[in-house]
């Protein structure tokens, strides 16, 4: 039997985090060449460490995109503006190795309405009903934090701020629900010559307190913020920052499972990315038409073919209806070859940047196509409810 009563907890990562600098550089230059030409492919890694940020990948396309002034642009909104940081957008070096796409992958994939499947692999969505979002608990209140540490950073109401930092937020679950808040760790890149004592309080009043509701923080509730007490020596001069290296933060926090494969840098005829955003379309559907509390999609693809290899459908016993009969309606009323899913989602635009910082999911903005719940009734009139 599961557990019922735990704590569980979630990392999200500041959008100066070098693995975050990595994947916003990645996701803007896919949505360069996709607005120019929605037919490249992409395939965009980034490493970024002191001074320098190197670009390397896989890109056919018939268009013509300035990469290093795109990662210059993209370092300058992150915020790393000042040489003392050791990494600012002036002054690194931007190195490019760029080849095009194998032939043998494209013969499978650029087949139009059945291309195939950009690779091989497994992808999973997953959604409950713990939070207005359909998503768990503690990966919400993270990013939240990591959200607003970016605020009250850019709109100067904590100054002493810098780009990188991160957040934990631990939730304590009885029964299987979410109850209170038992811990949130706050780990916040700042200048040299703020006071500790000034900048606990400023986390603590201006961040924590501003995205946490009172209701669930209590006496008991556990604030740690910069717990090595100096946090001044950040970003790519601390780390070696990498695309594709924060899968958990991207997605589900640790909840449900997850495939492997990362998002950014790469376009959506790498079911990588569309697989995973359709699964979680799916399963956020069938949370918010009531036919389950927790729901996980498994899908799977070998490279140059249209049809999935496999399907699953697991409501981990929250179910209101057999998992066979709803797996059987999912299948019904979903598609997952990856040009219907490309065409269903409206994946060929220029969005991705905004998908490379506080996760892939949970989020209302228009782009998110796949958060729509345009199927519910569909779904809950197939089940007979």
């Amino acid at each position: 039997m599961p557990m019922t009563n735990f704590l569980f907890a979630s990392e999200s990562v500041a959008e100066g985090h070098p693995d975050k600098v990595a994947d916003q550089i990645s996701d803007s230059i896919l949505d360069a060449i996709i607005k120019e030409d929605p037919s490249g492919r992409v395939a965009c890694e980034c490493m970024v460490t002191t001074g320098l940020a190197f670009i390397a990948g896989e890109i056919t396309t018939e268009c013509y995109v300035d990469i290093p002034g795109i990662a210059r642009e993209t370092i300058k909104e992150i915020g790393y503006n000042d040489s003392s940081m050791g990494f600012d957008w002036e002054t690194c070096a931007v190195i490019t190795s760029i080849d095009q796409q194998s032939p043998d992958i494209a013969m499978g994939v650029n087949k139009g309405e059945e291309q195939g499947a950009g690779d091989q692999g497994l992808m999973v969505g997953y959604a409950c009903n713990e939070t207005p979002e359909f998503m768990p608990m503690p990966i919400i209140f993270a990013h939240n934090l990591t959200k607003r540490l970016a605020y009250v950073r850019k709109a100067h109401i904590l100054d002493f701020l810098r780009p990188d930092g991160k957040s934990q937020v631990t939730i304590q679950y009885i029964d299987g629900k979410p109850v209170r808040v038992d811990s949130i760790v706050i780990a916040a890149q700042h200048t040299p010559d703020v006071e500790y004592d000034v900048l606990q309080e400023g986390i603590i009043e201006e961040v924590i307190k501003e995205v946490i509701p009172e209701a669930l923080r209590d006496e008991n509730t556990n604030y740690y913020v910069n717990t090595t007490g100096r946090f001044v020596i950040g970003g790519p001069l601390c780390d070696c920052g990498m695309t594709g290296r924060k899968i958990i933060v991207d997605t589900y926090g640790g909840q449900g499972s997850h495939g492997g494969g990362a998002f950014s840098g790469k376009d959506p005829s790498k079911v990588d990315r569309s697989g995973s955003y359709m699964a979680r379309h799916v399963a956020k559907n069938v949370v918010a038409a009531d036919l389950a509390d927790k729901c996980e999609i498994q899908i799977a693809y070998t490279i140059g073919k249209a049809e999935s290899v496999s399907f699953m459908l697991d409501t981990k016993g929250t179910g209101k209806i057999p998992p066979d009969d709803l797996a059987k309606i999912v299948l019904e009323i979903f598609d997952f070859r990856p040009a219907r899913i490309i065409q269903y989602l409206d994946l060929l635009r220029p969005i991705y940047k905004k998908t490379a910082c506080y996760g892939h999911f949970g989020r209302n903005e228009p782009e998110f196509t796949w958060e729509k719940l345009n199927r519910v009734d569909d779904l809950r009139k197939a089940a007979g409810i």
